[in-house]
C-alpha cells in the first residue's frame, strides 16, 4: 500500500476474538484480515443493484446541494 489512513473502530469483544482467531489461522495480521473483509464487502456493494440505485440517488442529492452552495443566489443578503 502506498498511502494509508489510520482508522479506529469499536467491535464487540466476541467479534474481535473471532477476527483474531481467523487471522491466526490464516497466518495474517488482524489488520490484513479486516482489510480483506472490507475489500470483499465493497466488491459486493459494487455489484448490488439496489445499492447502485441508492448511490445514484445520493449522488444526485449531493450534486443539487453543491450546486446550490456554489450559486450566488443561494447566499444570504448582507454576508
Amino acid at each position: 500500500m502506498n498511502e494509508t489512513t489510520v482508522m479506529s473502530l469499536r467491535l464487540a469483544k466476541e467479534l474481535a476474538k473471532e477476527i483474531a482467531a481467523v487471522a491466526r489461522v490464516e497466518g495474517a495480521t488482524v489488520s490484513e484480515t479486516i482489510r480483506a473483509a472490507i475489500y470483499r464487502y465493497i466488491a459486493t456493494r459494487r455489484t448490488d443493484e439496489n445499492f447502485k440505485k441508492l448511490l445514484r440517488q445520493r449522488l444526485e442529492e449531493d450534486r443539487e446541494v453543491l450546486e446550490q452552495l456554489a450559486s450566488e443566489e443561494a447566499r444570504p443578503k448582507g454576508n
